[in-house]
């Protein structure tokens, strides 16, 4: 009879353990990236009345007589079902789609969270702006004028310059392509200024020298008059100088020279419209394949001359493409010329104005001057038991004993899911499963409740018996 009294308690006790756990997930149903809790239950030891006999040969064998003791929680399992994922257009709030967790570090601590409400501090850390933790990560690095991630290295804070310049770069290389029309009239002898707009293909492009300053970069083209599938071409950088200076900035163009000897070249073409030569004003060849690059200079207005009193000259490549290709090179066929620069890789000063976070976490700085800048990278980690992490508060896990050590790496590796930035992960509470389950642990309590008044109304049987 006591036994039944106690296997009452037991069920009364753990069942309202499992009701904190439900409550506790209903509360979190709005939490970000918050992970339910799921209780399972197991029976105690149970008392044995008799043991199990073998079989003989007179009779068979008796089954153990057992009376079990009652109940216990067996697991409060953490649930890392994905959450859905909700739009809020902050750049800063990233959210992970699959295994992994972002790391944030509160000194030397480190802490674990699915949920990636991020923000800036005052100076330009990223954190959790609920307690402060770092946002961990790589730093990108400068090298050789590219900014490169080292994703071996340790984790670092992850700083945004906000407002920091991106210094004004020279243009080092202009790129050429397009078409130039066969039938493009031949400039005469004696020609009007209308004849000689007629027969020249004039292109202007936008570079700029070391201190950030445009300048136009005209490149004109005019057939040759007695070879056929041959183009003059002549470099002039600032043609509106002209006037005064028949070279404008003092522009040289050649073939393996960074100052040339004139600002005139000129382009030779197969049969078929495909580039094959070029030649300088000093009858430098270019190779018979490969790309051909053509080195041009500048006087840049306004600078430091050197101990020789030459002014400063700015150098950059023109890229007329590859010999013998059609694809991104000077071309020469029978339709409306469209040779242009596509592409030059010089800019002016600008600000960090804005940033973007793609899916594998790099953070990429946005310039009012139009470039790109890789600024970081951020970290995640999986772990070999995600189940065995400890709750540490604030929406965090630490490393447990049995959770495994942290596997720090970038999003898409060894099983690290994806990022979206902008959005943010829910709750994985299921409201109807959470109300479901709390009716089933409800009618569980008042079951073993109604065990516990079944006997002590036994037990008062019994003490009646003596009056």
């Amino acid at each position: 009879m006591m036994r039944s009294l106690y296997s009452g308690v037991s069920g009364l006790q753990n069942h309202q353990t499992r009701m904190d756990v439900i409550g506790n997930n209903i509360s979190n149903v709005n939490t970000t990236g918050f992970k339910r809790g799921r209780v399972n239950f197991q029976d105690m030891i149970s008392q044995q009345l008799s043991g199990a006999a073998r079989p003989t040969e007179e009779k068979g064998g008796v089954n153990p007589k057992e009376v079990g003791l009652g109940m216990t929680v067996a697991t409060i399992d953490t649930v890392f079902t994905q959450g859905n994922l909700q739009s809020t257009g902050i750049s800063t709030d990233v959210a992970i789609q699959g295994n992994g967790f972002f790391l944030e570090m509160n000194g030397e601590k480190s802490y674990y969270t699915r949920a990636g409400a991020f923000g800036l501090d005052r100076d330009g850390t990223l954190v959790n702006p609920a307690n402060g933790y770092r946002v961990q990560g790589w730093m990108a690095r400068e090298i050789d004028g590219e900014m490169v991630l080292q994703t071996s290295a340790s984790t670092e804070d992850l700083v945004i310059p906000v407002g920091s310049k991106d210094p004004a770069k020279a243009t080092q290389n202009v790129n050429f392509a397009c078409n130039l029309n066969k039938n493009t009239p031949i400039i005469p002898d004696n020609a009007t200024q209308a004849d000689i707009t007629k027969g020249t293909w004039s292109t202007e492009f936008k570079i700029y020298d070391s201190f950030g300053n445009a300048h136009n970069l005209s490149v004109n083209f005019t057939r040759d008059t007695e070879t056929p599938n041959q183009w003059h071409a002549r470099v002039i950088v600032d043609p509106d100088n002209a006037a005064e200076n028949p070279n404008g900035t003092e522009t040289r163009v050649g073939l393996g020279t960074t100052d040339g000897v004139d600002t005139e070249f000129i382009v030779q073409f197969d049969n078929t419209g495909t580039l094959q030569s070029v030649m300088d004003a000093a009858g430098n060849t270019s190779n018979p394949d490969g790309e051909i690059i053509l080195q041009a200079s500048y006087n840049v207005p306004d600078s430091n001359a050197d101990a020789d009193g030459n002014p400063y000259r700015q150098t950059f490549n023109i890229n007329l493409g590859t010999i013998g290709s059609q694809v991104n090179t000077v071309t020469q066929s029978a339709s409306s010329s469209s040779t242009k620069a596509f592409y030059q890789d010089g800019y002016t000063m600008g600000y960090l104005e804005n940033f973007k976070i793609d899916s594998t976490g790099v953070i990429t700085g946005v310039y009012s001057n139009g470039t790109n800048r890789t600024i970081g990278q951020l970290a995640m980690a999986t772990f070999t038991n995600q189940g065995g992490l400890e709750k540490a508060g604030d929406n965090t896990y630490v490393e447990s004993i049995n959770s495994g050590t942290a596997n720090i790496g970038t999003s898409g590796i060894a099983g690290k899911g994806s990022l979206l930035a902008g959005a943010l992960e829910m709750s994985n509470v299921d409201l109807t499963e959470q109300f479901t389950d709390m009716i089933v642990t409800q009618r569980g309590f008042q079951s073993n409740a109604k065990t516990i008044q079944t006997a002590d109304t036994l037990l008062e049987t019994v003490l009646s018996l003596k009056r």
